[in-house]
Order: structure tokens, then sequence, then C-alpha cells
């Protein structure tokens, strides 16, 4: 993970940090380096704390952090699609689940501003990439996540499938996986940043000394791809109307609440909801057409003595999918969700903390929908110096 925390007021952070350094542009060329470095944490240390109510919001007198990190990631995918088989009416209900992936890393960082890295050591072997920004009044997220799965669970129920052989549809080993790769990006802009700290639960630059909440607005942009188009997936394709790919785009925006309990010296509890309205909802679905329905009236398979295995050979590796063309389309408004809540305990100069996220996206298209959800929870110890 590649992170990058910004602390400020209601001022951009950017724009004060380039004038300064402008300001000083000839000390650094023809002065003691180390004196202009200290002069630009002097800086940062007062625009840590500027237009705050110290009463509520303080900066530790340490400044550096290093912070060890790791995260549990998980995402599901449900689906759903009605249609026929042979003129037999069906159901069918794929549901993928990613096994919980997990990353640790590093982050160390002056006043909140810093980098950060993590790898994975297990779970779906996706890959996880996020970019952050805390403020004041602000905080800015962007999370990038790939995964693939081979085993969803699968529920077909159709007067075509006899009652002894439906369990066999529980689990279903896909040849070729399922590829999901989602893009999420939500901004927030608090209404009491001054008494109110974003930063103080999500990245500890801060301390949130008592209680208070804040009303927020909020905007989310998200993306996603979801690819199962391969000749062996073209049974799979059939059940879903054709349909073996979507990439979606959605534009919400919302107003929400947000709130740092302090029960006692150092603990903090913070909690935030927002519904939000989805007014861009875009989808690009790509169709298929498919052989199936030649394959299941193939003679070879209706033999008496053929094996599952003969029968699994002849037909999947007599599958084939054909491109039909893509179709884009606004699939109207709709309600998603954001929601966070993370815990924080300061002791001295160490901290430790934990919070989660949740969120859920919808598609729709004919016949076929889904559901995708995205949850995740973030776990640090840190020291300040």
């Amino acid at each position: 993970m590649v992170g990058t925390k910004l602390m400020t007021t209601r001022l951009s952070p950017t724009c004060l940090l380039l004038a300064f350094l402008l300001a000083h542009s000839l000390s650094l060329t023809a002065g003691n380096p180390w004196k202009v470095l200290k002069r630009v944490g002097t800086f940062i240390d007062s625009m840590s704390v500027r237009g705050l109510d110290r009463n509520y919001i303080d900066a530790p007198q340490r400044p550096w952090q290093i912070i060890a990190r790791g995260n549990v990631n998980q995402s599901s995918l449900k689906m759903n699609a009605k249609g026929t088989i042979m003129g037999i009416p069906y159901t069918a209900k794929p549901y993928l689940k990613t096994e919980p992936s997990q990353y640790v890393g590093m982050w160390v960082g002056y006043r909140g501003y810093g980098l950060g890295y993590t790898v994975n050591v297990g779970g779906d072997k996706g890959s996880y990439l996020t970019f952050g920004a805390t403020g004041g009044a602000y905080g800015v997220n962007v999370r990038i996540h790939s995964f693939k799965n081979s085993n969803p669970k699968f529920s077909l129920n159709s007067s075509i499938i006899p009652e002894e052989s439906a369990d066999t549809w529980e689990e279903v080993q896909l040849i070729e996986p399922i590829r999901v790769r989602t893009i999420i990006a939500d901004g927030y802009y608090l209404f009491n940043g001054k008494r109110f700290s974003y930063a103080a639960a999500y990245d500890q630059s801060v301390l949130q000394k008592r209680s208070a909440g804040s009303l927020m607005a909020g905007a989310m942009y998200y993306y996603g791809h979801i690819n199962y188009a391969s000749h062996t997936n073209g049974d799979l394709i059939y059940l879903m109307n054709g349909l073996g790919r979507v990439k979606l785009w959605q534009g919400s925006v919302g107003v929400g609440y947000a709130y740092n309990w302090v029960p006692a010296r150092g603990l903090l509890v913070s909690v935030m909801a927002m519904p939000m309205l989805t007014f861009v909802n875009k989808i690009k679905a790509y169709g298929y057409a498919t052989n199936v329905e030649e394959m299941l009236e193939d003679p070879r398979l209706s033999e008496e003595d053929i094996t599952d295995e003969q029968w699994d050979e002849i037909f999947y590796n007599g599958l084939r999918i054909s491109p039909m063309g893509d179709k884009t389309f606004n699939s109207g408004m709709t309600v998603n969700f954001d929601a966070r809540v993370s815990l924080t305990y300061n002791f001295g100069r160490y901290f430790v903390s934990a919070y989660g996220q949740f969120n859920t996206f919808r598609y729709r298209h004919d016949s076929s929908r889904g559901r995708l959800n995205d949850r995740f929870i973030n776990t640090a110890f840190g020291v300040r110096l």
C-alpha cells in the first residue's frame, strides 16, 4: 500500500506548503539545508492546529510517526438471472466471496505527511492499493482491489435439474475464474472541522480530547469490472442470458453524520454513516453467443455408459462463445451506503487503532442483476518520535 496523508485546516495544505517552499527557495541553495528543514517542520507544526479549538483537538508533542499496519479485506458478488433452458424456465444465482486477504506493511510520516507500503501475505492472492488524505475539514480515500474466484456458490432452480442432483450445483469449480476489479474513491467535507477531527480516528496525526460530532457531505466514485468471458465459461454465460462482462461507473453524493466519542483519556471511538444517492449509474454490458444448446444435444452426451469425467471433457472442450457486441446505458438512480467504525487508544508515545469500512454497490441489466459488497478492517500499532 502506498498512502499519502495530508494534514490541514480549512486552507489547502498543498498551496500553503508550495508558498512556503517558494519563499525559502534561496535558503535551499545558499543556506543551511537542515535549518530549512527545521523551518518546514515548524511551519507544519503550526499548520496542524491552526483554526482548531484546542479544547477539543490538539497535536502530539512528538511529530514523527512510525506505524506497523495490517489489513484484512473481503469482497462478495451476488448475481441473479432468469431465463429458459431449451424452453424450460430457470433462475440462476451465482455467488462468490473472496477468502479474507491479509496485508502487512509500514507507514512513516511527519504530522500526517508520509508514505506507507503493504504486501499480501495470504487470502485471495489479489492486489490491494490505497491512497488517502485526511485533514481538519475533509477526508479523501482511494482503494483499488483486484481478485479472482474459481469456486462460486451457485443456486440453480429449474425443473430441468433432477432433485437428487440439485446439491451438486451449490459448489462450482470453474476452469477459468471470474475476475473482478474495483476502484472506490470517496471524499467528505466536515461542517464542524473546528472541533471534530477525522485525522484523530484514521491517521492519529492529531488527538481528539473531547467528544464531538459533525454533519458531513460526501461524494463517491466507483468503477467495477466483472469478467468471466471465456469458452469454458460458456455455460455460465448462457445462464446469465449471454452476459459475459460488465463494467460499471457510479457517481454518488450523500449527507451523513460522524461522531468521535472520548469515553476516557486516550480512548477514541469514531462512527460514520452515510446513505448515498447514486445519480450516475452507467453500465457497459458485453454480450456473447454460446453453443450450449447445440452441445447439450450432442448424442455422445446421452450415451448410457458415459462417465462424469467423459461428459465434462466432451462438453467443455466443445463449448464456444462469440462476441455479440456491447451496449452502454444508464441503469437509473439507486441508493448505496457507506459506513465506518474505528477504535483508537493513545498511551504515551504509542497508540493502537483499528477501523473498518463497508460499501455496497448494485447494478441491473435486463433480467440480470448483481450486488457487490466490499469490506475491510485495518489495524495499526504506532510510535511517535
